[in-house]
């Protein structure tokens, strides 16, 4: 088996999604001073690669602990996304096949990371991620969202939809999003996704995802 690392580091300063908290990485104490070293972290639950869970966005939605801890170890299916920025994922993208547990989409835009490209990203159509959730599938993105995001320039949003329609359509069905992916190009179209979260009772947390390919 080969093991691909698709998770961005936890670094201080580093991108969040509009109006987050800002992520920082510090020494509380430091092998000079102390004679050991502790790292102080202070960060939102979506900081990062990390999942959402449907409590979220849902006043009654479940947390990540009601989830069970195998739910995060996934078969997924990945889609090359062909839609352009700001463009919708429509649902003929979707696979045919629709005994994954994830979808993966590698929309590209990893490679935007850290700039202001980065949210010009395309998003699923309402009817796309509707589908997905008729298909107790949860979905995955090297973007930051599957919903369009606040355009940082000029961009063009006049066809983009309002709201989070397509967290929505999958948060109702119980369904989990996992944001911000990095390097899946060379991943086949089937193979094991594992991003487990952090142990908290909370709408989301950063996850360590890689995929495991079979030889």
């Amino acid at each position: 088996m080969t093991r691909h690392d698709l998770t961005h580091p936890l670094t201080d300063g580093m991108p969040v999604y509009p109006g987050d908290p800002t992520v920082s990485v510090s020494p509380a104490a430091t092998m000079a001073a102390d004679g050991y070293r502790v790292t102080e972290l202070a960060l939102s639950t979506h900081s990062g690669t990390h999942v959402d869970a449907p409590s979220h966005l849902l006043a009654d939605g479940p947390s990540l602990a009601e989830y069970d801890v195998g739910t995060f170890s996934m078969d997924a299916h990945l889609v090359d996304v062909e839609a352009g920025p700001r463009e919708a994922i429509r649902p003929d993208a979707l696979p045919a096949d629709g005994s994954a547990d994830v979808v993966v989409f590698r929309t590209g835009f990893d490679a935007h990371w850290g700039t202001p490209r980065y949210r010009d990203h395309p998003y699923l159509a309402p009817a796309t991620a509707r589908e997905l959730a008729e298909r107790d599938q949860h979905v995955a993105l090297d973007a930051a969202s599957p919903d369009p995001s606040p355009p940082a320039g000029d961009a063009d949003t006049d066809d983009d939809p309002e709201g989070y329609s397509a967290h929505h359509a999958l948060f109702e069905a119980d369904r989990l999003v996992f944001e911000n992916l990095r390097d899946l190009d060379a991943l086949p179209s089937r193979f094991r996704l594992t991003a487990y979260p952090l142990r908290v009772e909370a709408d989301g947390a950063p996850v360590r995802a890689v995929a495991v390919v079979e030889d």
